[in-house]
């Protein structure tokens, strides 16, 4: 079998230090930002040439948290409970032959910093840290299928719980950030065949462990610490 190489050109700042909470698809929470920052041997601003003239962009990463020598034909969606078993190529689950993810996500600005230009995105679901392989512009007129239909994924895509926090609690945080954050909430963190109104769940972002409990479909946080 031929091999090849992929170093990563970049890497992701985000809000989110672990995978528990990142909403489970691109564009779930469009409030959500993120940066990336090129590796220093592709600090090259001509390399963006033109890149402000889209509106979205695709990210190629890595899932660098679930590298793994082997791979199953088979994996269980959390969506569906964590019990029922689909074919890996039917799912986006990171446990792939290949532990390569797709994102799409909206170019915010092109910014220029002490650590060259970089890209400000909304909407990623990635953690922070995430190897990016590699940048392709998002093209409304060939990426985008209304008609397209959506498998086993469809009858929850319109899940969400109602989220309830003290105004109080939300200080800590900037309005943006806020936003994001019950966003993230409302997508529901647990994994999907934990059901239990007791159990206090942590979820870290932003520097702070939001707490919380799910009594039936309402959310309640309960500290930021």
């Amino acid at each position: 079998m031929n091999e090849f190489v992929m170093r990563p050109i970049a890497r992701v700042r985000s809000d989110f230090p672990s995978k528990f909470g990142i909403p489970r698809q691109s564009g779930l929470v469009e409030t959500l930002k993120s940066t990336i920052v090129f590796e220093p041997e592709y600090r090259n601003a001509d390399a963006l040439r033109g890149l402000d003239g889209y509106s979205h962009i695709w990210l190629i990463w890595q899932f660098s948290e679930a590298v793994r020598e082997n791979w199953s034909p088979t994996v269980r969606p959390p969506r569906l409970g964590g019990n029922t078993r689909m074919g890996v190529f039917a799912t986006r689950s990171p446990f792939r032959p290949n532990a390569i993810g797709l994102s799409s996500v909206k170019l915010e600005s092109i910014e220029h910093t002490n650590e060259g230009t970089v890209l400000v995105v909304s909407g990623a679901d990635l953690m922070d840290g995430t190897p990016i392989l590699d940048i392709k512009p998002y093209l409304p007129f060939t990426d985008s299928h209304p008609e397209a239909t959506g498998g086993f994924a469809e009858p929850v895509r319109a899940y969400a719980l109602e989220v309830c926090c003290d105004t109080k609690l939300l200080a800590a945080f900037s309005p943006e950030q806020q936003q994001a954050l019950l966003g993230v909430l409302a997508h529901d963190p647990r994994p999907s065949y934990q059901d239990d109104p007791e159990r206090i769940y942590g979820l870290p972002f932003a520097g702070k462990d939001i707490k919380f409990r799910v009594v039936g479909n309402t959310l309640t946080v309960i500290a930021i610490e």
